[in-house]
């Protein structure tokens, strides 16, 4: 990929790794619309590594966002008061585990369908209905996330992994889950996002050394697009988690409509 194939791939991902809109179907969907011949060999071996290091970036995004939880949460390890958060970070600890033990069984399958756009759109579109329905069909919930349970907790990191499909969100998923464990929309954005940086950072580990092997430029072009899709990321959770203490109501209506629009627009023109 060359420096603006880059910067525009770094843009959107930055934007849709934490908008409910997936960002693994947009890195999916992107090359297609915009005509880029990227080369079957780089889809296959590459690509995935490369949009892990724009993941990484929005992952440092996230942990600069919610830097005081992340603090309080090391803290609480070594203070008996804080009940609240030592008992989120647990709760984190129990959701994470899904997605991980999951994404390392799959690892292979899910390598082979990074390229297939058809597939990408379709389940974009199922996005939408999950995003449209999972709220319609829940009542207002009213609790904060040291209040839940760890099963729900699990079963929140189970949903997530639904991400690991391209065109099922992971914010999305997880935040549809805990409106219906009873998360206030505020709350369960704020669980969603605190959830994302661990699976983040760990598929950094496994996957960031294959980009040693990538052809040349490789490398310099994911650090700049990491770095391009943390600062997007940072103003983007900002943005959600105004959008979310705001609207207890109808907040995933716009991005479930989005989801069926571009879905739906791709499949046409792929066809």
């Amino acid at each position: 990929m060359d420096l603006l194939q880059t910067l525009i791939i770094s843009v959107i991902q930055g934007i849709t790794e934490l908008f409910p809109i997936s960002s693994v179907a947009h890195a999916v969907l992107t090359p297609f619309v915009f005509g880029w011949d990227l080369g079957p060999e780089f889809l296959k071996e590459h690509f995935l590594p490369f949009v892990v290091m724009l993941h990484l970036g929005t992952a440092v995004a996230l942990l600069g966002f919610f830097w005081r939880d992340w603090l309080d949460f090391i803290k609480s390890l070594f203070d008996s008061r804080a009940v609240a958060a030592r008992r989120t970070l647990f709760l984190l600890i129990v959701g994470t585990i899904p997605a991980a033990l999951i994404g390392l069984v799959f690892e292979k399958l899910l390598k082979g369908i990074f390229s297939n756009v058809t597939s990408a759109a379709f389940f974009l579109i199922l996005n939408g209905v999950l995003l449209y329905a999972g709220e319609k069909l829940q009542k207002r919930g009213t609790k904060a996330v040291e209040e839940l349970s760890f099963v729900q907790a699990l079963l929140i990191g189970l949903a997530q992994s639904l991400a690991l499909i391209p065109g099922f969100s992971r914010s999305g998923a997880s935040m549809v889950a805990g409106f219906w464990a009873g998360l206030t929309h505020e709350a369960a954005a704020r669980f969603s996002f605190l959830l994302a940086a661990p699976i983040i950072l760990g598929a950094s580990v496994l996957e960031l050394p294959k980009l040693a092997h990538a052809p040349a430029g490789t490398m310099g072009n994911a650090v700049i697009g990491g770095v391009v899709s943390g600062i997007v990321a940072f103003f983007s959770v900002w943005a959600l988690m105004a959008w979310f203490r705001k609207h207890e109501v109808n907040a995933m209506r716009p991005f479930a409509i989005y989801c069926w629009i571009v879905g739906a627009l791709v499949i046409a023109l792929s066809s």
